[in-house]
Order: structure tokens, then sequence, then C-alpha cells
């Protein structure tokens, strides 16, 4: 199977540089909110987002994945000094199933941008080996979280997928 994934739209969106660095994609990753497909860039409304994704990972059951979720512009993408703001962390996902056969780290929080459009990125990572005996401290606080250090604290090396929406707040009064 040849994976033909682009890396572009992430280059585009600056998700590469801002949150990874440049991968090579190597495992398919699919996420639905509901029925919508997510794709690089599209707009995800934050009431589709309250519940986690359905995230189909590909790969052999051997292999063991991590997935985060994080917002590089919290809370503004103007001011990002929030930058990151962790949404979801799930590891020891076998290879060929969902984070709901993983080991929850932090619990999966919708999207809740107070200004402008926030970019929303799905980070996958190959594991070295099994977090299950891996002391992993949930984070303090989700703000100021840095996906690049936390891949590396567990040796996780570049990542094999990451797909990323955007989402920006909705109008309270929908009734115009």
């Amino acid at each position: 199977m040849i994976m033909a994934v682009s890396v572009e739209p992430l280059v585009v969106g600056r998700v590469i540089g801002d949150v990874v660095d440049m991968f090579v994609p190597t495992v398919s990753m699919s996420v639905y909110f509901g029925p919508k497909h997510v794709t690089n860039g599209c707009d995800i409304k934050p009431s589709m987002a309250t519940n986690p994704p359905k995230v189909v990972v590909s790969g052999h059951t051997d292999d063991l994945y991590t997935l985060v979720m994080t917002d590089p512009d919290a809370p503004s993408p103007s001011e990002p000094s929030m930058r990151e703001w962790v949404h979801w962390i799930v590891v020891d996902i076998p290879g060929g199933t969902s984070p709901s056969k993983g080991k929850e780290i932090l619990p999966y929080m919708g999207p809740r941008p107070p200004v402008g459009i926030h970019r929303y990125i799905l980070v996958l990572f190959r594991q070295r080996y099994s977090m299950k005996d891996a002391v992993i401290q949930q984070p303090a606080t989700r703000a100021n979280f840095n996906t690049r250090a936390f891949a590396n604290q567990l040796d996780l090396g570049v990542p094999v997928a990451t797909i990323y929406f955007n989402a920006q707040k909705e109008p309270a009064n929908k009734k115009r």
C-alpha cells in the first residue's frame, strides 16, 4: 500500500513549524465528528466537537500509537500566549483500532475558541514501546503544552500522521 498523503496542507497551515517538525506520513488516520470526515483545514463547529472524534488508525495491532490533540492558537491566533492548549492525550492505541482501545492520559476537551479562527491539531506518533508501566504525568495545566517536548520526553520521534481542522466561536444567538 502506497501512502500518498501530502504534508503540503500542514505546511500551508503552519502546523509544520508551529507544532511539529517536517515528517513523512507513514500511517493513515481518519477522524470523524459524527458523520463529518475531518480533512486538513476544514471547518468544524465547536458544537459538533463537544464529544471526542471517532479516530481510526491504520497499522498492525502489534504497533502502539500515541495521539495528542492541541490548539496552538490559544487564546487568540494573533497573540497565542498559551500555545499550545492541549485538548487530549491517549497512549497505547493499538494499530488498526481507535483511541477508545488506548489509555487516556488527559480527557478530551472540545474546542472552545474565545476569539478568531483556531487550528486544532491531532498528532499521531508510533511508540517505541508500551507505556503500560510508564508513569506519564498528566500535564499540570492544559496551557503552554509543547507537543515536541512531550514527544521527546516519551521518545516518540517524529509524527506518523497529523490532521488539523479549524474552528471559531459560534454566534450565541442562531436566530437572526
